[in-house]
């Protein structure tokens, strides 16, 4: 690979940016194309719209008759869990099976606590001030679940203006609708705002903490892999 084309790819990999090596098997020629750029026009957008949310590189053959190989890295996802909560309790250790870096993030010392999660997930913090610690990103998803807008709000607003491709907020609709109210006037534009999966989690009848955790880890892990239609 060429010199440059490496330190391109690995400056994105330090800043947790995804991106794939298109290499022409033919000719030997390389070129990179990042996740954030706008490839709608690139012959390989659907493909490439397709490697970036499996993750997998592989040989591609092109319109024109050659092949192609893409090398695919992408950050490993990061779930960010405001609350320590029931929920969490059982969400955390489903989330790492799947793959997801956990951080639980709750200032209320009396629920974070190392007997209840994890010291390597935990941060007993405001999350502004860890959120500098730990900072959002298209390949993070974010799970409010305090029922506390003074804890759960600033998080939201700003996995949204990271453009975080999950963001979920417990509560009910007329919660949410207070939620909406709030924010709509800190500033969030309205159609970040519909973008929260809210209440959140599948559909499923959740009832428990435990299922709760299962339809929205589910609902996160639909959020990453599956394209959006339209």
């Amino acid at each position: 690979m060429d010199l440059a084309l490496l330190s391109e790819l690995n400056a994105a990999r330090a800043a947790r940016r995804a991106a794939i090596v298109i290499t022409n098997l033919g000719s030997g020629s390389a070129r990179l194309v990042r996740h954030e750029d706008d490839f709608s026009s690139d012959p390989l957008a659907d493909e490439l719209k397709r490697r970036f949310l499996s993750g997998k590189s592989g040989i591609v053959e092109t319109a024109e008759g050659g092949s192609v190989f893409l090398t695919v890295s992408v950050p490993p996802p990061r779930l960010v869990v405001i609350g320590a909560v029931h929920i969490s309790q059982a969400l955390v250790p489903m989330a790492e099976i799947a793959g997801f870096d956990v951080t639980v993030i709750d200032p209320r010392t009396a629920f974070a606590t190392p007997e209840r999660f994890p010291e390597r997930v935990l941060r007993a913090e405001w999350p502004e001030d860890a959120l500098k610690e730990v900072p959002l990103d298209a390949f993070t998803a974010l799970a409010a679940l305090t029922h506390d807008p003074k804890i759960d709000d600033m998080p939201i607003a700003a996995a949204l203006r990271a453009g975080c491709f999950y963001v979920g907020a417990l509560g009910s609709r007329k919660t949410h609708g207070k939620r909406r109210e709030r924010l709509l006037e800190a500033g969030v534009d309205e159609r970040d705002f519909n973008r929260i999966a809210a209440p959140i989690g599948l559909d499923i009848g959740a009832a428990s903490p435990a299922e709760i955790a299962v339809a929205v880890l589910a609902q996160i892990i639909a959020a990453l892999r599956k394209p959006v239609e339209g």
